[in-house]
């Protein structure tokens, strides 16, 4: 059974840029109220300002995903004032550099930022959510969540780290109304790769060839939304590289091929 995300209270992270900044507005003006966060605070101001333009009401909490400290703090000040019905955990940072480089820093920052956080958001809203008997949960994974990746040991961790904590979660509580919708994308046209981070822990600032020939935020965004209120635990956004995806799953033989020809740089 499907259900609508009008007159919701959602709660979005990552909020400010890609696929977050395009799922916030596409989400507008449906009678929804919009908890909209990011590191960014005049970013966000901008997004709420054009969400209320839309016709919701829009709220923000900035606050750095890679500091759990921030992250409890917000988490304590939204379900102390909302009853979250949606939670997208879509804020996160991307990696490109080689795990024999990576300082462990470098893994601990994003896998706070990328999976810890989304962790605690879930935690603070979830009481509220089994209370009522209902809530949503919609986490942006990747594909490199169910396969490894050159450049990209400690995002495709945190990535394959949320598949197994909410699928458990699903597991736990589905039968007091909560659902989940993991999403899996592919290639997004977005700034993913500027901002991923080196194994200095600073800005990659390379668009990946790849990416721009990626499908824009907007229809990413359009897709997620219509997934998730068909209550779909798992989707997949992706072109021809899900055909990693098939490989890995149906004849990894050939996933370990074609990987082991990569050329990292």
């Amino acid at each position: 059974m499907s259900y609508s995300f009008s007159g919701k209270t959602i709660w979005i992270t990552g909020a400010t840029s890609g696929i977050g900044k395009a799922m916030a507005l596409e989400l507008a003006g449906k009678d929804n109220i919009l908890i909209l966060s990011s590191r960014r605070q005049q970013e966000l101001e901008k997004i709420a300002d054009e969400c209320r333009n839309l016709g919701s009401k829009a709220f923000i909490y900035p606050f750095d995903l890679s500091r759990p400290e921030e992250v409890e703090k917000s988490a304590h000040l939204v379900t102390d004032k909302f009853k979250v019905d949606v939670l997208i955990n879509n804020g996160g940072i991307s990696q490109r550099s080689l795990l024999v480089e990576t300082p462990v820093e470098v893994d601990r920052k994003v896998m706070e930022t990328d999976f810890f956080s989304g962790v605690i958001l879930t935690k603070a809203v979830l009481p509220r959510m089994v209370a009522a008997g209902s809530g949503h949960i919609v986490v942006i994974s990747s594909i490199t969540g169910v396969f490894g990746f050159p450049l990209r040991s400690a995002y495709a961790a945190a990535k394959h780290a949320l598949h197994g904590f909410y699928e458990t979660l699903w597991a736990e509580l589905h039968e007091k109304g909560i659902n989940v919708t993991i999403v899996c994308p592919g290639r997004v046209n977005t700034n993913v790769s500027l901002n991923a981070i080196t194994e200095k822990g600073v800005a990659h600032g390379i668009m990946d060839h790849d990416i721009k020939k990626g499908i824009t935020a907007e229809k990413c965004a359009r897709i997620i939304i219509s997934a998730a209120e068909k209550k779909k635990k798992l989707i997949y956004i992706a072109g021809k590289e899900m055909l990693m995806v098939y490989f890995k799953r149906f004849a990894p033989w050939v996933y370990y091929k074609l990987v082991s020809k990569v050329k990292p740089s």
